[in-house]
């Protein structure tokens, strides 16, 4: 079997978990719109066995990462310091980008940190769908000029297009290895986790651009029954005016969030779920190593 570690890179929302859920056909990762949803690195597990003789089992352990940015917090400096931290850690590395090189300085300072590392490097132009095909190449050239990557691939993960194309390239750079996981897992994420990304997914979807992204969720309790899993999240933002927003009048917004999680979660679990938030707030907490500590984000 061939079987190693890859990481995924890339500025915020250019679609790093969108393709890794694509990659797994399964979806781990939550994905919005928005810049900066993925807040800590998230392990996909892809494995795969050989259908002819010339073939080789496969198991790749694809490392989704924070996009990449200038931090303008402590939170901030932990997700794009986990995202770096992994380019020493992997047998190989996706740089996901989705503009031309010289478009902005977000992709450059990524470039020049990868210039420092060995590790075989693929880029995958992403959202070709929405690209013209002069747009496709000038990308394609810029990128190609720099002679860092061994491959250079284009695809809409949103849509699935090309996607076992990266697949198969990331599966080149792994050597004989052992299994790390059996092949019935998708990802080593405890459900407690999940379910609180889930619960962060659908406040990001539901508040549009009313609150930022100083929403942290909490779940405090978990229980697990025979026939229902009872689960009680707290929502934290960082100001009182916040607070009301999420939820919303009469309750109605965070009825809502807390439906379409609840839906959500039960599909994961397979199970029926009695699912309580609350919310509270916790002034500046995107600045507390107390609190980024207290929500996973800190060891």
């Amino acid at each position: 079997m061939k079987s190693g570690f890859v990481g995924i890179i890339g500025r915020p929302n250019v679609g790093k978990s969108t393709l890794l859920n694509a990659m797994l056909g399964e979806k781990i990762a939550i994905t919005t719109e928005k810049p900066q949803t993925t807040r800590n690195t998230i392990r996909g597990i892809y494995t795969h066995y050989a259908e002819a003789e010339d073939e080789d089992d496969v198991q790749i352990v694809f490392i989704d990462t924070p996009g990449i940015h200038k931090p303008r917090n402590k939170l901030g400096e932990y997700m794009t310091d986990s995202a770096i931290a992994t380019f020493s850690e992997v047998d190989a590395i996706i740089f996901i980008v989705d503009d031309a090189l010289s478009k902005g300085p977000g992709d450059k300072y990524i470039l020049k940190l990868l210039e420092e590392t060995d590790t075989p490097k693929i880029l995958v132009i992403n959202k070709i769908d929405q690209m013209e095909p002069d747009a496709f190449a000038q990308i394609y050239r810029e990128y190609d000029e720099t002679g860092m990557f061994a491959e250079i691939l284009g695809t809409s993960a949103k849509d699935g297009t090309h996607v076992d194309e990266v697949i198969r390239a990331a599966a080149g750079f792994l050597e004989e290895g052992p299994m790390y996981y059996p092949d019935d897992i998708v990802t080593e994420d405890p459900a407690r986790f999940i379910v609180s990304e889930i619960i962060r997914e659908k406040i990001l979807l539901y508040l549009q651009d009313e609150v930022p992204h100083g929403v942290a969720v909490e779940i405090e309790t978990y229980e697990e029954a025979e026939d229902i899993t009872r689960i009680g999240a707290v929502i934290y933002c960082e100001r009182k005016s916040h607070k009301g927003m999420i939820i919303g009048k009469g309750g109605r917004k965070l009825k809502g969030i807390g439906k379409s999680a609840r839906q959500e979660i039960e599909a994961l679990l397979g199970t029926k779920v009695f699912l309580e938030t609350w919310v509270k707030v916790r002034e500046n907490w995107r600045d507390s190593d107390i609190a980024l500590t207290n929500f996973g984000y800190r060891d």
